[in-house]
């Protein structure tokens, strides 16, 4: 096994999980809402006219931290080893298992886990397993 040095960030990684913890706990102490990135994006497509404002801005907050992280000098180009065609498949099968899974790997993994709830822990090692298989096959399967 080879750890990729230069890429390894475990503090910025531990900071930004900090975040993402506070920012889900806040979600259900003020708003009383999961902070699943599925759920609050499809429900804006078809949110009551009540619901879209917070949900608009969670939104926005995602578009937005990155672009602020650039330009505080955070940026870390992303690198893809896939064609628009895969990434596309890939996005689609990760919506349909959103939709089978009854929430995405933020909205199980981040805070249903913390909650205790049995159907999201199920759900996260069923995500979990599923990528672990899929680097095996791409990598050594398939020599990717």
């Amino acid at each position: 096994m080879h750890i990729d040095w230069t890429h390894f960030t475990p503090w910025p990684s531990l900071a930004g999980g900090i975040a993402i913890g506070l920012a889900a706990a806040a979600m259900i102490l003020f708003n009383g809402r999961i902070a699943g990135i599925s759920g609050i994006l499809g429900g804006l497509l078809r949110a009551a006219s009540g619901e879209r404002g917070w949900r608009a801005a969670f939104v926005a907050g995602l578009v937005a931290a990155p672009l602020l992280g650039a330009l505080a000098g955070w940026h870390a180009p992303p690198h893809i080893d896939a064609g628009w065609p895969t990434v596309i498949a890939a996005g689609f099968m990760v919506g349909v298992g959103t939709r089978y899974a009854g929430g995405c790997t933020s909205g199980h993994g981040v805070c249903g886990i913390s909650r205790g709830a049995l159907r999201s822990i199920a759900a996260t090692a069923t995500f979990m397993a599923a990528g672990f298989v899929t680097v095996f096959v791409l990598r050594h399967v398939l020599g990717g």
